[in-house]
């Protein structure tokens, strides 16, 4: 689902709502959830899951066209993890 399929469900939901209101919200939230991992505090979003800035070490890579070894620096990845609640919904059994 993409930012603006997300915005179209929401605006189907809440009727109610105009369409710069619910882009507004959604730009909020993603906006402050991006801020956060700049800033490399955790975000937990109770029962779907936690947002988290994890750092890779340095390393000795490989071009994979030429094979060359390059020096690959230290960075940083978002990391997610789901909540108990999101595990168990993804793994419920149908039947």
């Amino acid at each position: 689902m993409t930012k603006s399929e997300l915005i179209a469900a929401l605006m189907r939901k809440h009727p109610n709502l105009q369409l710069k209101d619910v882009t507004l919200i959604v730009n909020t939230v993603f906006g402050t959830i991006s801020d956060n991992l700049a800033e490399n505090n955790r975000i937990e979003l109770r029962g779907f899951g936690a947002f988290s800035v994890k750092e890779r070490d340095p390393r000795i890579g490989r071009n994979p066209k030429t094979g060359e070894q390059v020096e690959v620096s230290k960075k940083f990845i978002p990391f997610f993890k789901t909540g108990k609640e999101l595990h168990i919904r993804l793994n419920k059994k149908s039947g």
